[in-house]
């Protein structure tokens, strides 16, 4: 038992470290030009940073468990009924970190209307989330943790990476990169949730 978790924590290092070369690009975000030459073929980029990718239409959400900010475990198909907004960030990542509060925005926005989740690529989950939370304020945020970093691991996704998924538990789309989730572009994409 205790080799299988101490394994089991290694690979989970050795994910996360490659999540951190291959994705979260903290010090440029790439030219329009290398997003489009890079992008799935039916992708568009909406703002700079952003990519909408379709290629995922009409896939179920994932069943992945992962915890609530108390602890307990959780699935996708919990918010069956209504839209959900998943967004994967990490607190070590500059751009998920630069979106976060247009996240926050658009949650007050959106009241019941929509739901937006955002799961935490950390590994030690709340011991860096929870203060990351408390010291920017978040008021219509939760955060929710996927220590495993099984999302971004089994979806092949750089940080951050959102998709929604409309009430049926569909994907609809998902956007790689930063993007300003309080802006009309965003209101437009999400309106396509039905």
């Amino acid at each position: 038992m205790e080799l299988e978790l101490s394994l089991r924590s290694v690979i989970g290092l050795l994910l996360l470290g490659a999540l951190a070369v291959a994705g979260c690009d903290k010090q440029s975000q790439p030219s329009q030009q290398a997003n489009e030459t890079s992008a799935p073929p039916n992708a568009t980029a909406p703002a700079p940073g952003g990519t909408v990718d379709r290629s995922h239409k009409g896939e179920a959400a994932p069943t992945i468990p992962f915890t609530d900010a108390a602890g307990k475990k959780t699935t996708l198909a919990a918010f069956k009924g209504k839209p959900v907004l998943l967004n994967l960030w990490a607190t070590w990542c500059a751009p998920c970190i630069k979106e976060m509060p247009t996240l926050d925005t658009l949650a007050g926005k959106a009241g019941d209307k929509l739901v937006v989740l955002p799961l935490s690529q950390d590994l030690k989950g709340m011991e860096v989330v929870g203060p990351f939370f408390q010291k920017n304020g978040y008021k219509n945020l939760k955060p929710y943790l996927d220590t495993d970093t099984a999302f971004s691991v089994q979806l092949g996704v750089n940080l951050p990476t959102t998709i929604l998924y409309d009430s049926a538990g569909k994907e609809v789309w998902r956007v790689s990169g930063e993007f300003d989730w309080a802006g009309d572009a965003a209101a437009k994409l999400i309106a396509e949730a039905k």
